[in-house]
This record gives structure tokens, C-alpha cells and sequence, in this order.
């Protein structure tokens, strides 16, 4: 499976990193805990099979609207098949229009029902992973917020990238003029 994310700015990911810590130190789960070398802080956008040439040809086309600033919105838990506590980010127009061009460019190429149904521009919620676990309701404690900093108000998404689940590789998807 192949991810399209996109990457924040240095001084954002400098506050997901302080927040992944001070989870990790407080012995709860943090992906300050994924001992994988190309593990940073990012915003998933979709997940396809593979990136076919179609789909990498209107990839390289969202990306040119990089960077782009968002605004952080504050502490949300999900629980999906896995409990996540993340960061939150606003969907507003810029941030909805590049998702459904990501959106539609792997789903223009990509078997439907290999596409993650959380990905659709109708259910995606844009946010920063803080920590995930297997254990249903492991962020419902009430001192969590405290545990942590303050989101940064606002930060840029800089760089779109892929994650290759199968083989660990990492490649940046450059724009096209």
C-alpha cells in the first residue's frame, strides 16, 4: 500500500515531536514510540495499491499548491479500529480542495474497495497522529490535555509525500509546473 501525506513546516513538527514525548514520558501510547527511521509527523490524505503513471501525474499537479498554511484546531480522539489521539486541523477551502484532488487522483486508478473509506473527502478529518494503540478508550483520560502543549495556532503543509507499507521506502512526489 502506498500513502499520500503531506509534511508540516520545521516549527510545527518541532511541536508534534514535544507532544509524541510527553505522551511517550507519561507511559502512555505515542508515536514518538515508532522506532521506524522514517517516522515524522504528517498529514495522511489517501492510500492506494500502487502510484500508477496517471496517478502520480495529477499528484505532481496538487502538489504545486504546496505550501500551504492550515490552522490547527485542537485535541481530537477517534475510535476506529484503533484508538488515535491526534491533533486537529480546520478543513477549509484550500485544505478540502487539495484532499479531493488527492482523493481523485487515487481513486481514479485504484480498485474501489482498496481505498481506506476514512480517506473520502465526505468522512476525512484532517489531523496530526499524537499517539494510536490497539487498546479501545486508551486516551479517555481526563488529564491528557494537560499532559500536553498547546497545538501551534497555525503551521504550513510544505512537502507531499509516500510511504511505500510494504517495503519502508519514502518518496517525495515533486510538483509539476
Amino acid at each position: 500500500m502506498r500513502t499520500v501525506e503531506l509534511l508540516l513546516d520545521e516549527t510545527a513538527e518541532t511541536a508534534v515531536r514535544q507532544a509524541w514525548r510527553r505522551l511517550a514520558d507519561a507511559g502512555l501510547p505515542s508515536q514518538a514510540r515508532h522506532p521506524s527511521p522514517t517516522n515524522s509527523p504528517h498529514l495522511t490524505l489517501a492510500a492506494c495499491p500502487e502510484l500508477t503513471a496517471p496517478i502520480r501525474w495529477e499528484l505532481a499537479g496538487a502538489a504545486a499548491v504546496l505550501p500551504l498554511p492550515v490552522r490547527f484546531t485542537g485535541l481530537v480522539r477517534f475510535e476506529r479500529p484503533t484508538s488515535v489521539l491526534a491533533w486537529a486541523l480546520d478543513l477549509d477551502s484550500a485544505l478540502a480542495g487539495l484532499h479531493r484532488r488527492v482523493w481523485e487522483a487515487v481513486a481514479s486508478d485504484s480498485p474501489p474497495e482498496t481505498l481506506n473509506p476514512f480517506h473520502h473527502p465526505t468522512r476525512w478529518s484532517p489531523h496530526i497522529t499524537l499517539g494510536r494503540t490497539r487498546r479501545p478508550g486508551a486516551f479517555t483520560d481526563r488529564q491528557i490535555p494537560g499532559l500536553l502543549p498547546a497545538p501551534p495556532l497555525s503551521a504550513r503543509l510544505i512537502t507531499l509525500r509516500s510511504y511505500d507499507t510494504d517495503t519502508g521506502a519514502l518518496e517525495i512526489l515533486t510538483p509539476r509546473p
